[in-house]
C-alpha cells in the first residue's frame, strides 16, 4: 500500500465513522426523515418497517465500512458499502430543495453539496485497484489464457493421432508383411 493510501483511507473514513456512530446513537431523532426510504427498503431486504431500525442499521453498516477502511481491510468493498450508506444520508439530511430561505437554502445546498463530495471519494475508492489489474482485466486475462492453453492441446492432441495413425498404418504394413512371409513359407 502506497503512503498515500495509508494516510488517505483513515482521512476520508473519519467522517463515515462518526456519521455512523451519530446515526446508531440518535437513530430516533433521525428516524422522521427517514420514514419514505424505510418504508422503500424494508420490503426488498425482508426487515420492519421500522425507521430507527433502518437508521441503526445504516449506521453500524457505514461506520463498520468505515473502520475496515481506514484499516485496509478489503478497501474496494468497504467503500462501496460508504457509498451505498451515504447516498440516502445526503438525500434525506439536506433537502435544500425544501427550503423557502434563501440563506438556508444556501448552507444546506453547501451541506448537501459536501456529502455528495464524500460520496464521490467513496465511489473513486471503490474503484480504486491499487495499482493491481482490476476483476475485469484478470478475468479477460485468464480467458486469453486458457483460450491459448486450449488451442495448444488440441494441436498436440492432433499431433499425437496423426503419429499414432502413421504408426499405426506402419504396424499393419509390418504385420501384412509378417503374413506374407509366414504363408510363403506354408507353402
Amino acid at each position: 500500500m502506497t503512503v498515500v493510501r495509508r494516510l488517505a483511507r483513515p482521512m476520508l473514513a473519519g467522517i463515515f465513522v462518526k456519521t455512523g456512530i451519530d446515526q446508531i446513537r440518535h437513530a430516533g431523532d433521525l428516524a422522521p426523515s427517514a420514514e419514505p426510504l424505510a418504508g422503500a427498503v424494508s420490503g426488498p431486504l425482508h426487515l420492519p418497517n421500522d425507521p430507527v431500525l433502518i437508521v441503526r442499521l445504516n449506521g453500524l453498516a457505514m461506520a463498520g465500512a468505515g473502520v475496515l477502511f481506514a484499516l485496509g481491510r478489503a478497501p474496494r468493498v468497504s467503500a462501496a458499502v460508504l457509498a451505498a450508506t451515504s447516498a440516502p444520508v445526503a438525500y434525506l439530511s439536506h433537502p435544500f430543495w425544501a427550503e423557502k430561505d434563501r440563506e438556508v437554502r444556501k448552507e444546506v445546498m453547501g451541506d448537501f453539496l459536501k456529502d455528495v463530495a464524500l460520496l464521490g471519494a467513496a465511489l473513486l475508492a471503490a474503484v480504486d485497484t491499487a495499482g493491481k489489474p482490476g476483476l475485469a482485466w484478470r478475468s479477460g486475462r485468464a480467458a486469453r489464457d486458457a483460450s491459448r492453453v486450449a488451442k495448444h492441446a488440441v494441436r498436440e492432441v492432433e499431433r499425437a493421432a496423426s503419429l499414432a495413425a502413421r504408426e499405426a498404418g506402419h504396424v499393419a504394413d509390418s504385420g501384412r508383411k509378417d503374413l506374407q512371409l509366414a504363408a510363403a513359407r506354408l507353402t
